[in-house]
């Protein structure tokens, strides 16, 4: 898997390539902004929030106005509206330094697998449909009234799960195991900014209801 590993502070960037290395990935070093987005080929980014040129936000968004590729946010800032807020424009994951290179390498893995689809038994790979909700594992596409809902990839991930048996109340730790990892040790809070986007991008929260102190189901919303 070839890795895109953004990071100015080469104390950190150095041993980090070497290990990432080692654990069997092609890796690429951006030590700017205007590298990362210059960057080509890559499989999946490592982001730094703090550059030196471009704020990680911003080549957060810039990456994810043309591309799906899967982004991992390493930063470390201790305010977690930082990582709530790219959490909602469509990061994968988030590490806080300082972190540990086997952590680090047992994300990517999850991270890849959820983002390649090399996980089918996660969910059966079917069309469900709920109303004017379609989801298509097979394509990997949503869609409501026909109109295509632009999804990335842990969105789907996570819609494809909640439509596996439509009505059924799924736990918190039932879906943080299937849709992230079951081994998953990041904040629970990933959960919901994750839920929050894909209620504002299926226009309604009515598509998926919370059930207090259990977790998330899907239903059919009705008429617009």
């Amino acid at each position: 898997m070839h890795l895109l590993v953004v990071e100015d502070d080469r104390a950190i960037a150095d041993p980090l390539l070497d290990g990432l290395e080692r654990a069997g990935f092609e890796v690429e070093h951006a030590c700017s902004g205007a590298e990362a987005l210059a960057a080509e080929g890559y499989e999946l980014v490592l982001l730094d929030l703090g550059l030196p040129d471009l704020d990680g936000a911003e080549v957060f968004r810039r990456i994810r106005a043309t591309s799906n590729v899967p982004v991992i946010v390493v930063t470390a800032r201790g305010d977690e509206i930082d990582r709530v807020m790219l959490l909602e424009l469509g990061a994968d994951d988030y590490v806080v330094k300082p972190f540990g290179l086997r952590e680090l390498v047992a994300r990517i893995r999850a991270v890849a697998r959820r983002s390649d689809g090399s996980n089918p038994d996660e969910y059966p790979p079917e069309r469900s449909d709920v109303g004017r909700l379609v989801v298509d594992a097979r394509s990997r596409t949503v869609t409501i009234d026909g109109q295509l809902i632009v999804l990335t990839p842990k969105e789907f991930d996570l819609l494809a799960f909640l439509t596996t048996d439509v009505g059924r109340v799924f736990t918190r730790a039932d879906i943080l195991r299937s849709v992230w990892d079951e081994h998953w040790y990041g904040s629970t809070k990933t959960l919901d900014v994750h839920v929050a986007s894909l209620r504002r991008k299926l226009g309604s929260p009515a598509w998926i209801e919370t059930v207090r102190g259990v977790g998330f189901r899907v239903v059919d919303a009705g008429d617009p």
